[in-house]
């Protein structure tokens, strides 16, 4: 074209997590029948919701009010009740003018890193969330900058990993916090916690916390919220209905904003992000109306108590069977619903296969690994040769090499028959050269 229309960051754009279906399609359209353990949507696995939250929302579809604009911040009911729940969990006072309603938190992460100067970076950690990652390097136009998760030390941040970054970074504006995290399912401890707010207010920066899974917790460590622990530390809470209801369709997320009041350029930021969200009138309207009434209910935490107690059993299972593999290693999640699998390196090459039968499925697979890092060669070539459908770590802007899986399936055969699967794909994958 006769001007450059491409975004200096356009490259920085990935999802692999979503990515890998255009070859599982075509690899299902040769009789491959493909098992889904690639992204986190509940309700594709066949999770319901529960009745006495459809009869919430089937109620409030009865009033028209429902179906109109919402104000731009999110229906004040729904602030009210956020607010007043962060004040009894205890922790910095949050009021209800300062959470902002989005579609979802991908919307509210595009435009928390859309609006930030592009001089300024957000540290992140690593393995990171590709939503995250994507977004804030797409904004820097450069790789996103990270910090250690280390897997060694049951996924917990790299705190002098952090602290030497922000030290020698001084573009870094603020650090991102994953808490219980995607793809490690670590969840953070609160000394770890008040060290990052720590190195935020020497250096003075702000904390963003994607609490996502806030909920979804079955560990031996505590879910802090962001809340507890920021002091007078700016920063960001982003929370939202998908995981916990669940409802990912809805895409309702909201970002609840800390400590506005101490700093000026902070503010000026926050109410930045507001106008942007001004700009597209509203978030959808029908799940604030709902929200106050699910969560205030009696019912909700029993419910997320149930989620808890089914993750926990999933995790135990995967962990069981695949920590016994030679040449990976795993570390049991403590929150959300995904697993980690971590492969030796000195164990896997790029020389390794497994058999497929399908000459037509052979050829894909074939084609997809040309240039690949070891992870997701080993990702298409258990895709093709047993149609399990995983995600390479490596997509998760990290150094490490392994996969990342679901705790999803309700059948427990099916999941069992999953996880001995990719365990015996393994070993003989390891085996091949």
């Amino acid at each position: 074209m006769r001007t450059n229309i491409i975004h200096s960051g356009a490259q920085e754009l990935t999802y692999d997590i979503r990515g890998i279906v255009a070859r599982a399609q075509e690899i299902a359209a040769h009789g491959v029948n493909i098992t889904w353990e690639n992204i986190g949507d509940p309700i594709a696995k066949g999770h319901t919701v529960p009745q006495w939250i459809k009869k919430i929302v089937a109620n409030a579809i009865a009033d028209d009010l429902s179906f109109g604009y919402s104000p731009t911040r999110g229906v004040e009911a729904a602030r009210h009740f956020i607010a007043q729940q962060r004040t009894r969990e205890g922790g910095v006072a949050l009021s209800s003018d300062n959470i902002l309603f989005f579609n979802g938190l991908g919307d509210a992460i595009s435009i928390i890193y859309t609006y930030l100067n592009e001089t300024a970076r957000i540290l992140g950690p690593s393995p990171a969330y590709p939503t995250h990652s994507s977004a804030e390097g797409a904004h820097a136009h450069q790789h996103h900058l990270t910090y250690e998760l280390d897997p060694t030390n049951k996924w917990l941040p790299d705190v002098e990993d952090i602290r030497n970054k922000v030290r020698y970074n001084p573009t870094i504006a603020g650090i991102l916090i994953i808490n219980p995290d995607n793809p490690t399912g670590v969840v953070y401890p609160r000394a770890i916690l008040e060290e990052i707010m720590a190195i935020a207010k020497e250096y003075d920066l702000f904390v963003i916390s994607d609490e996502i899974y806030a909920h979804l917790t079955y560990g031996c460590e505590p879910f802090v919220s962001l809340a507890r622990v920021i002091g007078d530390v700016p920063g960001i809470a982003l929370r939202g209905l998908s995981k916990e209801v669940p409802w990912p369709g809805a895409r309702c997320g909201w970002a609840e904003f800390y400590n506005s009041d101490k700093d000026v350029d902070f503010a000026r930021y926050a109410q930045t992000l507001h106008d942007a969200k001004m700009l597209e009138v509203c978030a959808t309207t029908l799940p604030q109306y709902v929200l106050p009434q699910i969560y205030g209910d009696a019912r909700f935490a029993e419910h997320c108590a149930m989620q808890c107690d089914f993750y926990k059993k999933r995790a135990q299972q995967a962990c069981a069977i695949l920590s016994t593999v030679p040449g990976v290693s795993v570390v049991p999640p403590q929150g959300a619903f995904y697993l980690s699998v971590v492969f030796d390196d000195t164990v896997f090459n790029n020389a390794q296969t497994l058999h497929i039968d399908n000459v037509a499925v052979r050829a894909l697979v074939e084609d997809a690994v040309k240039g690949v890092r070891k992870d997701a060669r080993f990702v298409y070539y258990l895709l093709g040769a047993t149609g399990v459908c995983t995600v390479p770590l490596s997509s998760f802007n990290t150094h490490i090499h392994g996969l990342r899986m679901t705790l999803l399936e309700l059948n427990d055969g099916a999941f069992i028959h999953t996880c001995k699967t990719i365990a015996r794909a393994i070993h003989n994958y390891t085996k091949s050269v």
